[in-house]
């Protein structure tokens, strides 16, 4: 974990030269408002204490729902972390105009809780996560992580550190990629996608997402590709967990986030496939609820729920805000509210 001020004093430009485009029109967040909807009470909460408001964005990204939160909360005071180097330097110009009431951390969001501590704060009162790849990760080709153009294939999303999915697909026995593809793809023909990739690499090692493409496609039905969408996407979506570890990270991150708010604080999680929906659901629900054995008489101070749920089910994206953003339509949103100290 390296924390570190952010903020730079130009963008990133292309290879050709020309400017690039403003990040803030490289990005539309996902449920913008209702997002920073669910966090005013918290923020009203921690006024009502006495405090200023301490606010996480947990996947900094490109700014977007950090920029909105400072606009619309002028006292809070704002952490963001990302492990992509190259999403807070642009999140840091975005957010010039904040430079005093924030901080930006070179980290996984996993050590919130650390660098809450670090930074000197005793708690935050709102988390928020959005999860999965972001916007400027997908449309950077080098990166690695779209399956539509040949690329290098990488997929990290700190691309300082950690094996690549090169280093996988080309290292892992095939019944570890059969469990990556299945497990983290969801994948009905991963048994045929690992053995195509185990038999391609003994003439060629994969470098790119196109070798890795076709491999896929050799062996995936037609008809399969025709009502699933494109072969690759799963199998892309699965290394790309596996690489970053994505869900192991998570496992620890709910909890960690949970365990920094303040009474009244609030977490709001938005997630874009079940497996991040289904942890996400796991931990809100063991904090929603009560711990008392059943048919105990009395339900004593230490059983009570810490925390209420905020969204019954999942909020999900409006049909225009799909039409404006396609990459919203998978998203869930879930929202818990801190209504008891540890």
């Amino acid at each position: 974990m390296t924390a570190r001020d952010a903020h730079s004093e130009s963008a990133a430009r292309p290879e050709s030269g020309e400017p690039a485009t403003p990040t803030s029109d490289r990005h539309v967040p996902v449920l913008l408002d209702r997002c920073v909807s669910l966090l005013e009470p918290a923020v009203e909460a921690a006024r009502k204490a006495g405090r200023t408001p301490v606010l996480v964005d947990c996947t900094l990204g490109m700014g977007g729902h950090s920029e909105e939160m400072l606009r619309r909360f002028d006292d809070a005071h704002l952490i963001g972390l990302d492990r992509d180097e190259q999403a807070l330097e642009l999140a840091g110009e975005r957010l010039a105009a904040y430079r005093e009431r924030t901080d930006l951390v070179h980290a996984v969001y996993d050590e919130i809780d650390d660098v809450v501590a670090d930074l000197g704060f005793g708690g935050v009162d709102g988390v928020l996560f959005d999860l999965g790849v972001s916007s400027l990760q997908l449309d950077e080709r080098e990166r690695g992580f779209a399956y539509s153009f040949d690329a290098p294939l990488d997929m990290r999303m700190d691309t300082s550190r950690g094996p690549t999915a090169a280093d996988l697909v080309n290292t892992l026995d095939e019944n570890e990629l059969v469990r990556i593809i299945r497990t983290w793809g969801e994948e009905r023909f991963a048994g045929r996608i690992a053995a195509a990739i185990v038999r391609a690499r003994t003439e060629t090692p994969f470098s790119m997402t196109g070798q890795l493409v076709e491999a896929i496609k050799d062996v995936v039905p037609a008809a399969a590709g025709r009502t699933a969408g494109h072969p690759a996407k799963r199998t892309f979506q699965a290394l790309r967990i596996a690489v970053n570890e994505e869900l192991d990270v998570l496992e620890r991150a709910i909890p960690a986030a949970l365990g920094s708010t303040t009474l009244g604080g609030r977490v709001v999680v938005m997630s874009y496939h079940s497996l991040e929906d289904k942890i996400t659901k796991k931990y809100f629900q063991k904090v929603c609820a009560s711990s008392a054995p059943v048919g105990f008489p009395v339900e004593l101070e230490e059983h009570k729920a810490r925390f209420r749920n905020l969204v019954k089910g999942t909020d999900k994206p409006t049909e225009q805000e799909i039409e404006e953003n396609p990459r919203a339509a998978s998203a869930k949103l879930r929202a818990v509210e801190r209504i008891m100290k540890d």
